[in-house]
């Protein structure tokens, strides 16, 4: 199999990231990495920080939290609610960064779970930020090459799943 590649889509003045990225497993078992608390501290965030989930209630109306440590010892907490579960079809919530200075940098995000021939499945998620300039900064933050390193750590859960 080639090696699944991650799209980040960006355009200019506009308040959004849309993330795709295709994973060689069923529809079901990639949804389920994303609600399963085990699973997700496996594959979130980039390879060199380590994970801990303080909350996590993947269901309408349930809330996260959770901190991310560099080798360090730095500190990186996120929060949000989430709106929508839909199992195994879409989760939509909010998503904050608790290190920026002023609160309210909310992002609103939906995650789309698609179905694909040959047990495949297609992720979207698109990200809708309050402003261009949160978004921007967003991705100067490194974005990227965290999304990446998730979505390749991401697969390889997958495939360790499915032996």
């Amino acid at each position: 199999m080639g090696k699944n590649t991650t799209k980040i889509t960006t355009e200019p003045g506009k308040q959004d990231i849309i993330i795709t990225r295709e994973f060689d497993a069923p529809r079901e078992l990639v949804f389920n990495t994303y609600i399963d608390p085990e699973l997700y501290v496996q594959w979130l965030g980039p390879r060199e920080l380590t994970m801990t989930l303080e909350t996590f209630e993947p269901k309408d109306g349930g809330s996260y939290r959770y901190i991310q440590k560099d080798p360090e010892g730095n500190e990186f907490a996120f929060h949000g609610v989430n709106h929508e579960v839909l199992e195994p079809e879409r989760i939509i919530g909010t998503f904050e960064f608790e290190g920026l200075p002023e609160k309210g940098h909310v992002v609103l995000g939906t995650t789309i779970f698609e179905a694909l021939p040959g047990n495949r499945t297609k992720i979207t998620a698109q990200s809708v930020f309050q402003s261009v300039e949160d978004r921007d900064g967003m991705l100067q933050s490194g974005m990227a090459e965290g999304v990446n390193d998730s979505y390749d750590r991401l697969d390889e859960l997958l495939e360790k799943m499915q032996k």
